[in-house]
């Protein structure tokens, strides 16, 4: 059973920076596999960051990512990380990793998720 555990979520002020882990364990993780999302209150889930398909182990990164967020990866630890720079209220979220098991676009895992909320 894979298992997926997201840490570093926290209250920063607008301007601020953060830096979220997910952390796989339980089978063979591929980071390149995994990916970041956040879901706002009363929102729909957006896609944060991940790596593309085509271009190998390219990052790749929603709108509201690009420019100020950076997603890395350690396979020796099955860890994923986010750096997150210049945080805006509106990055204010529960932010999820996920896991594909086939490295497509269908994600079976997901973690508990971690709270960032950013004040103005």
């Amino acid at each position: 059973q894979v298992q997926l555990v997201e840490s570093g979520g926290g209250l920063v002020q607008a301007g601020g920076s953060l830096r979220l882990s997910c952390t796989g364990s339980g089978r063979t993780i591929n980071t390149l596999f995994m990916s970041w999302f956040r879901q706002a209150a009363g929102k729909e889930r957006d896609y944060v960051a991940g790596f593309s398909r085509t271009i190998w182990k390219s990052p790749i990164y929603g709108e509201s990512a690009k420019g100020r967020f950076t997603i890395s990866r350690d396979d020796t630890k099955k860890t994923l990380y986010l750096q997150m720079n210049s945080l805006k209220p509106e990055d204010t979220a529960v932010y999820y990793c996920a896991l594909s098991s086939t490295g497509g676009s269908t994600y079976d895992y997901w973690g508990q998720g971690t709270q960032v909320t950013v004040s103005s």
